[in-house]
């Protein structure tokens, strides 16, 4: 898979891609991901990147020639099945997007700033615009960092253990079940026994009636899509 974003500030991202999962998935060539400083592509002197908007309202709009540049450019040298804008009027990210985004092969995230992009830009290039919640960010890179995290991690082999992206919080509209390490007994607080009894059928219940239970309390909402409703 590869991922270019295209950002007015690339320095915010080099620090999450260079640790961790996404740095494994990059070293063992599964993932690539590449950030464009937008302001490379603009042929303002200045090399700006936005200006005021048409009509009345505060704040500045991000231009339409730099990002079309950017956009342009990446087309020329390879088809893209996503071209991604991060929004706060987006549809709400999930965790059944990132299953979807992750069996794509080009993906391009385009950070949005200021008061948004031209919307000649939404009209005419994207093709997903995500929110990763009802609130606003003074930038899209910590959402493209998030979206990019998400989606790298259920790539095979990204994983040591294949299996444990499926068994995540909202894979099948459940929460995940609580869990324990060693030792079996801490100041009095105990496993519970269940986990210890070695029966593979048992524990397999145990965590999804868990589950469920923590789904019911703590998610009403994801717990009716859970039941269909």
């Amino acid at each position: 898979m590869r991922i270019d974003i295209i950002t007015v500030l690339p320095e915010i991202l080099e620090g999450p891609f260079s640790h961790s999962i996404i740095k494994r998935a990059k070293e063992k060539g599964l993932a690539e991901i590449h950030l464009h400083n937008l302001r490379d592509y603009s042929e303002n002197k200045h090399k700006k990147v936005d200006d005021y908007s048409f009509g009345k309202g505060a704040g500045m709009v991000m231009a339409i020639q730099p990002i079309e540049k950017a956009i342009e450019t990446l087309k020329a040298e390879r088809d893209y099945d996503e071209i991604i804008f991060t929004t706060p009027d987006g549809g709400l990210f999930n965790q059944r997007e990132a299953n979807s985004l992750s069996l794509k092969e080009n993906i391009i995230i385009l950070c949005g700033h200021y008061k948004g992009i031209d919307q000649r830009i939404r009209d005419t290039y994207i093709t997903k615009e995500i929110s990763i919640g009802d609130y606003v960010l003074t930038g899209g890179e910590l959402a493209a960092a998030i979206i990019t995290d998400s989606v790298v991690r259920l790539l095979p082999g990204v994983l040591g253990d294949e299996t444990s992206a499926l068994t995540d919080s909202f894979q099948d509209n459940l929460l995940s079940p609580p869990v324990y390490t060693r030792p079996a007994e801490y100041k009095g607080l105990k496993v519970p026994e269940v986990l210890l009894s070695g029966n593979d059928k048992l524990v397999d219940d145990w965590k999804h009636e868990q589950a469920v239970e923590r789904t019911k309390t703590l998610r009403p909402d994801l717990y009716k899509k859970y039941l269909g409703e």
